[in-house]
């Protein structure tokens, strides 16, 4: 034993820590102590985490402190909020409430986390705890992470009333082209092309989530977007398409030589459409990656038939090259661009379709944040 303690002993501290909170985690001992005084939901929701304890008591009497984490002889004050549910708005909301009062840490305790939400939190160092079994608290001399598995119930299932997709998707999109307008309702809901109805229930569920705020009364009332990078990854994390894909070939010489002739027979043939993925990329922000398959949405009411006899592309099964994508209805074509006569997705459009590509689509979705969009 003495021998085994001289060996830890000459361990990196930080090591050490890490494999004592992971043995903990493991063995479920409880050496991870989180004291504090807490509403029964939060209470309920730390107690089923594997190798965290729960202490109720009163935390001490310090500003901002609402619970202490005891770990290997160390203790961290950490304030604490609690939601229902988180999504990438609610995370950029505690961003920001941390970047306000640097100390103590944060920790989110929360019914449920999106996968998008817990990325942002983890990113800018807030601790999270959720009903779903998702843990993760990063602090000095601790280390302390979960993967859940439980999946919710359905209470939890319940979906916002207004979920930013189809045409709502679109409003976002409008709004996200002009981050900086102040809007009236007629005026968004002309430019997206949708109803006034619905253009108002958007805007509301967007100020419910602190991404909007309004200005003013009565006719002159205006809207702002407020943040349009929790916009932008509340768009991307609630938007689902579910295209059907037609598989085609075409020869050409080079991808961008294939570009180039999808896109002159297509506007020939008057069909319209946008170049997406990585075809897209390519267009907007050049990206170091190869372009095995090119893909690009077309309008939903031209048979997929058809669009293949007007581009010259054979449909097939396997080795395709080309996929047509095709939606319900002609939102994914919504605010287009033109780039040297051909047409691509809006680059907000253009940033989801490329996060949903396995083929390095998050490392190009990324580029094209970081160089184009810039927030």
């Amino acid at each position: 034993m003495q021998e085994l303690g001289e060996g830890i002993a000459a361990i990196n501290w930080h090591l050490f820590t890490f494999l004592a909170i992971f043995t903990v985690t493991v063995k479920k001992a409880e050496t991870v102590n989180i004291r504090g005084v807490f509403e029964a939901a939060a209470h309920r929701i730390l107690r089923e985490i594997p190798g965290l304890t729960v202490v109720s008591e009163p935390t001490p009497n310090k500003r901002g402190v609402d619970a202490v984490l005891h770990f290997a002889g160390h203790r961290a004050p950490v304030a604490v909020e609690f939601k229902q549910n988180a999504n990438a708005a609610t995370a950029w909301q505690l961003v920001q409430l941390a970047e306000a009062r640097p100390a103590p840490a944060l920790l989110l305790i929360a019914g449920k986390t999106t996968s998008k939400a817990r990325e942002i939190l983890e990113k800018h160092g807030i601790a999270i705890v959720d009903g779903l079994g998702n843990a993760h608290i990063e602090l000095p001399g601790l280390f302390f992470h979960l993967e859940g598995r439980r999946r919710p119930g359905r209470a939890e299932t319940t979906t916002p009333p207004t979920r930013l997709r189809g045409k709502a998707a679109i409003v976002a999109q409008a709004l996200l082209q002009h981050p900086e307008r102040a809007w009236q309702i007629k005026d968004l809901a002309e430019d997206a092309g949708v109803s006034a109805a619905l253009t108002h229930r958007v805007l509301t569920r967007l100020e419910s989530e602190e991404i909007v705020a309004s200005e003013g009364t009565g006719p002159h009332r205006v809207r702002r977007v407020t943040h349009p990078t929790a916009l932008l990854d509340l768009w991307a994390e609630e938007n689902v398409d579910r295209p059907i894909r037609t598989s085609a070939y075409l020869l050409a010489q080079t991808p961008k030589r294939l570009i180039r002739e999808l896109g002159d027979r297509l506007s020939h043939g008057n069909i319209d459409y946008a170049f997406t993925g990585a075809a897209g990329a390519s267009l907007v922000a050049p990206f170091a990656t190869a372009l095995p398959i090119v893909e690009l949405w077309v309008q939903a009411t031209a048979p997929a038939e058809h669009v293949c006899d007007v581009a010259e592309a054979n449909p097939v099964s396997d080795g395709q090259n080309v996929v047509l994508l095709q939606a319900k209805d002609d939102a994914p074509l919504a605010f287009r661009e033109q780039i040297d006569g051909l047409w691509v997705a809006n680059w907000f459009r253009l940033y989801v379709d490329l996060r949903r590509d396995p083929r390095r689509g998050h490392e190009q979705a990324d580029h094209l944040r970081r160089e184009v969009i810039k927030f």
